[in-house]
């Protein structure tokens, strides 16, 4: 039995599995960033399908499409959904409401807001109605045994893999991560999973995508309350590999939750958006962002910042 999709104007990430849920994050954003395979390393050596803007012709995607109807097993319904193809084994009907509910809901916003560029390959979204779907047909499809419950990427296949019946907040989270590498492929680890992390629980407000308090604010508030932050100067600064580090790293949650309610508070500050732009200009000279962070707050002192935005942080309650 599947769960309906979510609404329109929201979109959450399953509490009950968020440890899982932080280990497909990091693995998948590392593919993305690297472009190297989960799976084998065929990635490294075929080449990227070309994907037409969604304000010309649609005919690769449509190509591919047509291909897809063609090899996707019994049962499956196949939508264009500019710039991916969404595949589904739900009733079609259903498989059209994610595509247009979720994914293009999604990509419409996102583009809005911040990205001007599609990503450069074509990427199938494979919605599977529930978990028995899900492990089946990862191994039957990419021979692969799934190690999370809400899905995957596939870097050899170019392929998302979703458990949907976990919820439409991951596959929103997932969606940014091929736009920021094909229009910020420079972004430290901290923006791009606290800016994907951010859309995890959304919803719309006055026509634009607006992240809600969601189930990683209780981490961080006890993290603030037992003085175990890190300085936003040291979290900017991390590396990939200091930034993900696996789940044995006693920083992997916390860094997640901190760089998600950074954006958070930027957002409701009305200077997300401003941020992003001004950060993707000056990356040259300022990779980790904090300078522009600095400058876009209009703050110099950053330690009686971080005291302030704790404050506001636990003001919060989660929805």
């Amino acid at each position: 039995m599947h769960k309906p999709p979510p609404p329109v104007n929201s979109f959450a990430a399953s509490p009950a599995l968020a440890r899982s849920s932080l280990t497909l994050s990091a693995v998948l954003v590392a593919a993305l960033l690297s472009g190297t395979s989960l799976m084998s390393s065929a990635a490294e050596t075929t080449p990227p399908r070309p994907v037409a803007s969604s304000s010309a012709t649609n005919s690769p995607l449509d190509a591919h499409q047509a291909k897809l109807k063609q090899t996707a097993p019994e049962g499956f319904t196949v939508v264009v959904s500019p710039p991916f193809v969404v595949l589904g084994d739900e009733p079609p009907e259903l498989v059209k409401q994610r595509a247009d509910k979720t994914v293009k809901w999604a990509v419409d916003k996102l583009k809005q807001d911040f990205f001007k560029a599609d990503p450069v390959e074509i990427i199938d979204i494979w919605l599977f109605k529930d978990d028995a779907s899900y492990r089946q047909h990862a191994k039957r499809l990419f021979n692969d045994t799934p190690t999370t419950p809400f899905g995957y990427y596939s870097a050899a296949h170019r392929a998302l893999v979703m458990n949907i019946s976990t919820g439409g907040g991951t596959l929103v989270h997932e969606i940014v991560h091929p736009f920021m590498r094909a229009n910020f492929p420079a972004c430290p680890a901290w923006f791009n999973e606290g800016l994907a992390s951010l859309y995890e629980q959304s919803s719309e407000t006055d026509g634009h995508i607006r992240g809600l308090v969601n189930w990683r604010f209780t981490g961080l508030e006890k993290a603030i309350k037992e003085g175990k932050l890190i300085s936003f100067q040291k979290l900017t600064a991390l590396s990939e590999q200091e930034f993900y580090g696996g789940t044995n790293n006693p920083g992997y949650s916390q860094y997640y939750g901190q760089s998600r309610y950074l954006c958070f508070y930027l957002q409701e500050k009305g200077l997300l958006t401003k941020f992003y732009r001004e950060f993707v200009a000056a990356a040259k000279d300022d990779p980790t962002g904090y300078e522009t962070l600095k400058r876009v707050l209009s703050e110099k002192d950053m330690a009686a910042f971080q005291k302030k935005w704790e404050k506001f942080i636990l003001g919060l309650r989660i929805n």
